[in-house]
């Protein structure tokens, strides 16, 4: 567990910050997702951070501006042409635990829970609470995230006075909302104003002339204006308003964007386009200004490396800008050039973090570039149809314990990519099935476990048997029909139409033409694999039998001890590291004395 905050002044004390290795327990699992919005068209594709596979991809009703809550449970996504905000379960939760957060991962999922208004625009979330402003509209709305999870937002509107564009603060039994400009509402907010959950003024309206942007810090939020920051605390039962004048020794300037630190508390925000001021607010002197090269395009801080910022700026280099210090402490060429010149609005790149890596989009070559924070060299790239545009990450390490009864299935295959419905029966415990277990909970098994006559439904792949498995995927799934048949033809593929396991003897059939070979126990492997869950390979060597028949046969069901069978994924040659390596194809099998029918209603029931 990381500790943040040693100091009243989190900015000054540089030496506070532990930064060593973080020991991993043989429970721990680490789960990072990317969610990608396009510029231009209405999807967000669902990204595992570790291993760059595409995960899911949700259709919307327009481009999206994303949003990640404090827990990192929910991703809402405002199309503000569209008019709807539409929300996203992660699939990655955590629970506080004290001394230690257990983790639970389940498939990301569209939710039901949509807002629909005029000009859907800024969205602030604090403590569970969510506020959604809509530009069009003359109040805002509010609610928790707990209920859109649960697909009822019981939803509260508090008044605005007027359209405007503005934003909202949400609290337990309050909320901060911007003051239109009386003489003309399309202008910026002229101030900020309390009020309980009636709408009904609470003390005194605060002026913030020019008021634009919002970040929220530790126990602050922030709103800048042309004059300062208002920093809003709450200690007691009501919120308090004050304001942080900018330094007379700034030049002319304000900010219009904010960003809010993680585990430290700061702000930064943009002064002018090529400059970014950097915002202690326990420091008498709390403002410092940082040269950059040329105009800036997007910024993001560091979560976990809290006193690291990251800048991109229009000559397509990255920056990581340590806000300890107050300079540029390294710089990467990482995109070409991407002119602040042009509207305002057109694709360029935007900036996350997400474990040891920082992730930047590329929209106009289709491309996300990952960066290694801690050397800051370029480490790979994920091609993404389309403009891949905003992004958010996802996630964190915790400890995974069993729970008997929890219900859902996890149809993850063991090498952390999704095969769908097609793993048949999930008996057991599920987070076992999830492929999250301890070492001690895997036992060895004997050849028994598999014995029976057993078919390859590769063949029903090919004659079009699987098509409605194929046609199911492709409506809950981020392929094609065809593209899912194209995906399978790779995993399913053999030429080993039947095997048949009697006692310790296995025989495979191809063609028709019998293989025999006797095998014994080699023991098993455990695989831990990028997207954080693991597998068992259970191993069996020849003893003796055909010369022509595999050394090693590694059985995959997804089951960690011994346990009769239902469908299996069988590996098989005469390099056992080698098999060990072998995660695109995985011949499958179903019970010989299952028909057609009944192979398609066990895919697609479970």
């Amino acid at each position: 567990m990381r500790k943040f905050f040693c100091a009243a002044s989190a900015l000054a004390l540089g030496a506070c910050l532990w930064t060593g290795p973080v020991l991993a327990d043989e429970d721990d699992v680490t789960a990072w997702r990317l969610f990608v919005s396009d510029h231009d068209q209405p999807v967000v594709n669902v990204i595992d951070a570790l291993d760059g596979d595409k995960l899911s991809t949700f259709r919307i009703k327009g481009p999206a501006s994303l949003y990640r809550t404090e827990s990192g449970q929910t991703v809402f996504a405002v199309q503000g042409a569209a008019g709807t905000v539409s929300a996203i379960s992660t699939g990655i939760a955590f629970h506080d635990h004290g001394d230690h957060g257990d983790i639970d991962v389940d498939d990301p999922e569209l939710l039901d829970t949509t807002l629909e208004g005029s000009r859907p625009a800024h969205f602030v979330e604090r403590q569970g609470n969510v506020a959604q402003w809509f530009d069009g509209e003359d109040k805002a709305r509010f609610f928790t995230e707990k209920a859109a999870l649960e697909g009822k937002p019981q939803l509260r509107e508090i008044g605005v006075v007027a359209p405007h564009h503005g934003v909202a603060v949400p609290f337990d039994k309050h909320a901060v909302v911007t003051i239109p400009n009386p003489e003309d509402a399309s202008k910026r907010p002229i101030g900020a104003r309390l009020v309980d959950l009636d709408g009904k003024p609470v003390g005194e309206d605060v002026a913030c002339p020019g008021l634009h942007g919002s970040a929220g810090s530790g126990s602050l939020y922030a709103l800048a204006c042309d004059t300062g920051l208002l920093l809003i605390s709450q200690d007691g039962d009501v919120p308090e308003i004050r304001h942080l004048p900018y330094s007379d020794k700034l030049p002319e300037g304000s900010s219009s964007t904010l960003i809010g630190g993680k585990g430290l508390q700061y702000f930064v925000g943009n002064y002018g386009p090529d400059r970014i001021v950097l915002v202690d607010p326990s420091e008498q002197d709390a403002f410092r200004l940082v040269q950059l090269p040329t105009r800036r395009v997007h910024f993001a801080v560091d979560p976990i490396r809290s006193k690291f910022v990251y800048v991109i700026t229009e000559d397509g280099q990255l920056h990581q800008v340590d806000v300890l210090k107050g300079e540029i402490a390294h710089s990467l060429k990482l995109t070409e050039p991407y002119s602040m010149d042009g509207h305002w609005s057109d694709p360029r790149p935007r900036v996350t973090v997400a474990s040891d890596k920082v992730f930047v989009t590329d929209p106009l070559n289709s491309k996300i570039h990952i960066v290694d924070a801690g050397s800051f060299e370029k480490a790979g790239e994920i091609t993404v149809e389309g403009r891949p545009f905003n992004i958010v990450a996802v996630g964190g390490t915790g400890k995974s314990h069993d729970h008997e009864g929890e219900d859902g299935h996890d149809h993850a295959h063991e090498h952390g990519h999704d095969h769908g419905d097609d793993h048949g029966h999930h008996h057991g415990d599920d987070q076992i099935y999830k492929g999250y277990f301890k070492d001690d909970q895997v036992k060895d098994r004997a050849l028994t476990d598999w014995a029976g006559d057993w078919q390859s439904v590769y063949p029903y792949l090919k004659d079009g048997t699987l098509d409605p498995v194929m046609a199911h995927k492709a409506e809950e799934g981020d392929k094609s029909t065809e593209e899912y048949k194209a995906y399978y033809d790779i995993g399913y593929r053999t030429n080993v139409e039947r095997i048949t396991i009697n006692g310790d003897t296995v025989t495979f059939f191809e063609d028709g033409k019998p293989l025999k070979a006797r095998y014994a126990s080699d023991g098993h492997e455990i695989l831990t694999y990028k997207a954080g869950n693991r597998g068992v390979r259970f191993i069996f060597k020849k003893v003796e039998g055909d010369a022509a028949a595999p050394e090693f046969m590694q059985f995959s069901d997804h089951k960690i001890a011994p346990d009769a069978s239902d469908h299996y994924h069988l590996y098989w040659g005469n390099d056992r590291a080698a098999l060990l390596e072998e995660v695109t194809n995985w011949p499958t099998y179903y019970p010989s004395s299952l028909d057609a029918k009944g192979i398609v209603h066990e895919m697609l029931e479970h």
